[in-house]
């Protein structure tokens, strides 16, 4: 496969995949209104763990399956990426506004570079430092619109900071996921969905349990059928494929880049539903997505000068 044409397929993937999760913020706060993010990750996760599986015993076999200190190391990895980020980002979001969440989400390549420069002991430089001041003020910008009053509910401040949570917990997830190169991006997805599965339904028992939910009725489920089918099929299985193959061809710091489009299209989409933003709310957005911009350009070419 020629370069070019390796960087329009992997291009088309990670816009595919940008453009679906800028979509789940609104169909998810639409869906949660009705059957909780909790249960919904259940059937989100759970239904797509088990083609996973199904896929890993067909193109890997029993090999796929072999157990060592990598597969119980997964059952942590798992529990964080597929139970701990969905539902601290999605159970935010039946909390705030799915504009706020974009946002936040979006700010995971800077928390990522600050994230791995802790890890190494090593303190940012000067450009990251404003990149990730220029962001924040940016969020803070949108989630509050430099209101005087700050008019905030506490409920949409516990929100934010369980998707800001969220982030972190997927950041890690995911740097840590870059420690196993023996394991393939099916093995890989398919242990830590299903254990995280496993996670999410141990959870929602114990919400249920201690009185904090309510279970869903066989009518608030087929009231959101679609919705679901959407975030579970299209969200989860679709968009992490796309997001595993487009960042293996075009690498993971170009496809970062791409992860500047969920609040464009999240914004679109909640425009489209009727809401109309405030001038401050779309300086803020853009504060954010240049922040992202200026740092990952920075950081490539810091990548290219180190080869």
């Amino acid at each position: 496969m020629t370069n070019t044409r390796q960087y329009a397929i992997g291009s088309s993937y990670l816009l595919v995949t940008a453009i679906i999760w800028g979509l789940q913020f609104p169909v998810g706060k639409a869906a949660f209104e009705i059957v909780d993010a909790f249960h919904s990750s259940v059937f989100r996760f759970g239904v797509p763990a088990i083609i996973m599986v199904i896929l890993l015993w067909l193109f890997e076999g029993k090999k796929g399956f072999s157990l060592n200190r990598e597969s119980a190391e997964m059952a942590g990895l798992g529990i964080l990426g597929m139970c701990a980020t969905p539902s601290l980002i999605f159970g935010g979001l039946m909390l705030t506004r799915p504009e706020i969440a974009a946002v936040i989400v979006a700010t995971q390549p800077i928390i990522s570079v600050l994230i791995q420069r802790l890890w190494q002991k090593e303190a940012p430089d000067l450009l990251s430092t404003l990149c990730v001041l220029v962001a924040f003020v940016g969020v803070i910008t949108v989630v509050t619109r430099w209101d005087t009053s700050l008019n905030l509910s506490r409920q949409e401040l516990t929100g934010n900071l369980m998707i800001l949570s969220g982030a972190v917990c997927w950041v890690i997830y995911s740097i840590t996921c870059g420690k196993y190169p023996s394991w393939s991006n099916l093995r890989l997805t398919a242990w830590t969905m299903t254990l995280g599965s496993v996670g999410n339904l141990i959870l929602v028992i114990v919400l249920v349990s201690s009185g904090w939910l309510a279970v869903p009725s066989a009518l608030d489920w087929y009231e959101v059928r679609f919705e679901l089918i959407f975030l579970a099929f299209v969200g989860v299985l679709v968009a992490m494929y796309g997001w595993n193959s487009g960042s293996r061809m075009l690498g993971a710091i170009n496809a970062m880049l791409f992860i500047n489009l969920i609040p464009v299209v999240t914004f679109g989409v909640r425009y489209a539903q009727g809401h109309r933003f405030e001038l401050i709310e779309l300086v803020g957005a853009s504060l954010v997505i240049v922040a992202l911009v200026v740092q990952n350009l920075a950081l490539r070419r810091k990548l290219q000068r180190s080869d």
